[in-house]
């Protein structure tokens, strides 16, 4: 962070200041209120990002509204990675949308985009070394 929080390790509580301002409404509680649907982000591509992948995108208790206005994604369940998170890239579809980690094959090397579409499978040519072509995934796990 900026100022505030700078040694090494605190980036989580700094100087006490995202313990005590988060406190009331989100760790001494456990639940917040159910966010507003960010406008920006659809929920797999919060809800799929694993814990320890998180990139911050907020600042230290930042709260869900302002974060999710800021089009990133909040989830205070996990702790000790950032709450306040950026969601996965946008896919032409829901369920197209999940850690490259995750992709199934559902191609060969050179498939075509739609040869791929032929097999009702997703396609992003944008990571190599990666399947292009994959199987998606339900989206009844996502959630906000």
């Amino acid at each position: 962070g900026r100022g505030i929080g700078s040694g090494a390790g605190h980036s989580l509580l700094p100087q006490g200041t995202c313990f005590s301002h988060a406190r009331g409404d989100i760790w001494a509680h456990g639940q917040h209120p159910a966010p507003p649907a960010p406008t920006s982000s659809a929920p797999c591509r919060c809800s799929r990002v694993a814990p320890h992948k998180r990139e911050n995108c907020g600042f230290p208790g930042i709260t869900s509204d302002q974060c999710f206005s800021s089009g990133c994604c909040f989830d205070s369940s996990v702790v000790g990675v950032p709450w306040c998170f950026h969601p996965l890239p946008k896919q032409a579809s829901e369920e197209c949308v999940m850690e490259v980690s995750a992709r199934r094959n559902c191609g060969y090397p050179g498939i075509s985009p739609e040869e791929c579409a032929s097999r009702k499978c997703c396609f992003s040519d944008n990571i190599f070394e990666v399947p292009w072509c994959f199987f998606p995934m339900s989206v009844e796990d996502c959630h906000y």
